[in-house]
């Protein structure tokens, strides 16, 4: 999509995981060829080590302390609280031994990935199994747009365009 000049991107148009606090653009291309996808990847790459950059800078500038949220139902207690308190080692084996229980209803949450949009849906009915879950993996939508592609060129090309949008077999034979 980037390849073609349409500037989309999951962490700008949906920020999550403090993706707003960095400064980075979203490399687009022009025409849309196998060459232009070429170049928006190389400048993908530019633009993740300009995140990671920033992000190393502010670990160093963060002060020492707790990384983990104090939330029960998404956190297991500390071996400490779990060697002391009889209510903390029975919420680590629940934790452990049956997973979060979400509340019932249903989310969809993606996030950008090398190849495009990653992608989870989830159903709950309140346990802690879920009753729907599905994974939109962007290898399969990549693909869906190969005849289009490819239309009007060589046979001998179909190798390069597929090498372009960098499919993983193993996703797509869902």
């Amino acid at each position: 999509m980037r390849g073609s000049g349409i500037k989309w991107d999951v962490r700008k148009a949906l920020p999550y995981s403090s993706y707003e606090e960095f400064d980075f653009e979203i490399p687009i291309g022009e025409t849309g060829d196998t060459y232009d996808r070429y170049l928006v990847r190389l400048e993908e790459m530019r633009q993740s080590t300009r995140i990671i950059d920033q992000a190393l800078k502010k670990i160093k500038e963060t002060p020492p302390g707790e990384i983990l949220i104090d939330d029960p139902y998404v956190v297991p207690p500390s071996k400490e609280m779990v060697e002391k308190e009889p209510h903390a080692l029975l919420r680590h084996f629940k934790y452990f031994s049956e997973g979060p229980s979400p509340l019932p209803g249903e989310a969809y949450m993606s996030v950008e990935g090398p190849k495009g949009e990653l992608g989870w849906y989830l159903v709950s009915d309140g346990s802690p199994r879920p009753y729907r879950f599905r994974v939109r993996p962007p290898t399969f939508m990549n693909l869906q747009v190969l005849p289009l592609m490819t239309k009007g060129h060589l046979v001998a090309d179909i190798v390069a365009v597929i090498g372009s949008i960098d499919i993983v077999l193993g996703e797509i034979d869902r």
